[in-house]
């Protein structure tokens, strides 16, 4: 429903233009004077403001400088005697959206009210789209813009993450993707989401975590203007661009007991109000959360609702670290080196086995995330078009990493050299086998008799297995 703001010092004018306005089906509020005017306007904040030219104290004009001033998308319409028709135009040039002179009949009153009101849809109109253009431009930025998503990996536990996927985004069930961070929780909910019956609709996201609990609500479900300071304009809310298609809420495990509350709500009944706002809004959008968090633990501990974590735990789905399937990191390298080519203005064709192998030893504690960025890092400092061991970060080839060999510096015999050399092979080896003497002997390429030798030899122990 349309509001509409009325100025009027004379007291049957005013009423007058009121029950215009109440006829037509809108709401109205009125003033009698331009000080009060103004107060109301940003306290009601009305779709348009239908204001007397010549008024004692505060006049039209400066009821017109004062709004706009404050905000400057504001429809003013100027109410003016016919002698007066020279200042309703400089009102126009200053900003009102028309002007009517005195004495006026009704249907001329709601002809204007109805132009004002066009505007005011089209300005709204206009608002979602530049809304749906920041976020386009977030996600295009980002690198990230809606298209085919594919799921890289070909263990068995990506296979399964892809048939889970494939038969949830046939239905409009609510999912909760669980893993930890840099795993690849925004692109199963992507691909969910291109699969889905809503793929030509918007997917919109939104990070619970990077927001405080005042601008995540505004930013889930909107506000209207003047909802709080600086809300100068009627703001939509993420839900509402998310509607027809579908919204992902990532690291729902941080939002406040509050926003709780509003968003079991927003899941159950897709309703909703814009802060600041009275009218409920209803939404079709297909919800996806995300957390790193252990929910089931949160909710023991009374940190998140029951109900709700029962309300987004339909469908989960689990995502496995990269350490638990680690036959993928082959496929992903390769993934990685042709996606990063552009940015890196690197063509690699390899990577050496050493560099492979200090890969696969590595226990990955920030994911596939961490994987693409030690990648673009062997790109950059590679020389070649091969990726060598001495191109990764420090972190990959230290001993923690892979072992890779060290040449001793210094004056040294040969004999010491090789023995020095030996020690490490053993202790890779000895550790690559987990502690069990006869893999162990078996990747040396040498007996089970002389390993117990040298193992005695360099002081090899059980406790190095696990170094």
């Amino acid at each position: 429903m349309t509001k509409i703001l009325v100025i009027e010092d004379n007291d049957t004018l005013r009423e007058g233009i009121v029950q215009v306005v109440k006829r037509m089906g809108h709401d109205a509020c009125s003033a009698s004077n331009g000080k009060t005017g103004v107060e109301l306007y940003f306290s009601e904040n009305p779709d348009l403001v239908v204001s007397d030219l010549k008024m004692d104290g505060m006049d039209g004009m400066e009821v017109l400088k004062t709004i706009l001033k404050k905000d400057g998308t504001a429809l003013i319409m100027i109410v003016t005697a016919f002698g007066s028709i020279e200042k309703a135009v400089e009102a126009m040039q200053k900003g009102a959206y028309d002007f009517i002179p005195k004495p006026f009949p009704p249907d001329l009153l709601r002809q204007k009210i109805i132009k004002g009101i066009e505007l005011s849809e089209g300005r709204k109109k206009t608002s979602r789209l530049e809304r749906e253009n920041d976020l386009l431009r977030e996600e295009i930025s980002a690198g990230k813009a809606a298209g085919t998503i594919e799921m890289i990996g070909s263990s068995p536990e990506m296979g399964e993450v892809v048939k889970r996927i494939l038969k949830v985004a046939k239905s409009d069930t609510t999912v909760h993707i669980f893993g930890e961070s840099g795993t690849g929780k925004e692109l199963v909910a992507r691909a969910i989401h291109e699969n889905s019956p809503r793929a030509k609709g918007p997917f919109v996201k939104v990070n619970c975590a990077a927001l405080a609990e005042s601008l995540l609500e505004s930013e889930l479900f909107g506000h209207e203007k003047g909802a709080f300071t600086g809300a100068i304009r009627q703001k939509l809310g993420r839900f509402e661009l998310a509607d027809g298609g579908t919204i992902f809420l990532d690291e729902i495990g941080d939002i406040s007991a509050t926003i709780q509350t509003k968003l079991l709500r927003a899941i159950q009944e897709r309703q909703f109000e814009r802060v600041g706002g009275e009218s409920t809004i209803e939404v079709d959008v297909r919800i996806v959360t995300a957390t790193n968090k252990d929910l089931e633990k949160e909710v023991e501990e009374g940190n998140f609702r029951q109900d709700l974590f029962f309300r987004l735990s339909v469908i989960p789905i689990i995502l496995p670290p990269l350490r638990k399937r680690m036959t993928d990191i082959n496929v992903l390298v390769e993934h990685f080196i042709e996606k990063l080519e552009v940015r890196t203005r690197k063509h690699i064709e390899r990577v050496s086995p050493d560099a492979l192998e200090a890969l696969h030893e590595y226990r990955w504690p920030g994911n596939v995330r961490e994987l693409e960025n030690v990648i673009e890092h062997a790109m950059v400092f590679a020389d070649g078009m091969t990726i060598e061991i001495q191109d990764l970060p420090a972190m990959l080839v230290g001993k923690k990493a892979g072992d890779t060999l060290n040449i001793p510096k210094g004056d040294r015999s040969l004999p010491d050299i090789l023995e020095d050399l030996e020690d490490q092979l053993i202790r890779r080896a000895y550790r690559k086998a987990k502690g069990v003497k006869t893999e162990t002997a078996r990747l040396l390429g040498i007996k089970a008799s002389a390993l117990y030798y040298k193992l005695e030899k360099y002081g090899i122990e059980d406790s190095d297995a696990r170094a």
